[in-house]
């Protein structure tokens, strides 16, 4: 039993300096600033309001264009591109088209392509994912 105690001993005592070494959440720079979290904050999450989200056009905001299925990233980190579903029928076949993120408006909460129908997006040509090199 006195040996129990004396190994719980030192190992709090072994421990107590970790504890007051331990990282805060938050607490360690990893290259962003301030200015960059503040931006980050009151952008969007991608996941969350962006993908499978409904694309809708301008003139008639009820109806629905397509759907945004992916996001392009280019080589110097920024998003250049909404890969878009603009298949007939969602779900069943996909007609996916790469449109420059520039070209799209959020209005009201909803995304939307100015100009653009639904007919017209699925006459763009079908967008088609690099093979990836090994």
């Amino acid at each position: 039993m006195k040996l129990l105690k004396h190994a719980l001993a030192a190992a709090v005592v072994a421990t107590v300096p970790f504890v007051a070494q331990a990282q805060v959440a938050g607490g360690t720079v990893l290259g962003v600033t301030e200015t960059v979290s503040a931006r980050l904050a009151n952008g969007w999450s991608v996941k969350k309001a962006i993908l499978g989200e409904s694309v809708y056009n301008d003139a008639n905001k009820s109806e629905e264009v397509g759907k945004v299925d992916d996001i392009i990233i280019d080589t110097e980190g920024y998003v250049s591109y909404a890969i878009v579903n603009a298949s007939k029928y969602l779900g069943l076949s996909s007609h996916l088209v790469a449109v420059p993120v520039e070209q799209f408006k959020v209005e009201n909460g909803h995304i939307v392509l100015p100009g653009v129908t639904k007919e017209g997006l699925r006459n763009v040509p079908k967008f088609e994912y690099a093979k990836a090199k090994k």
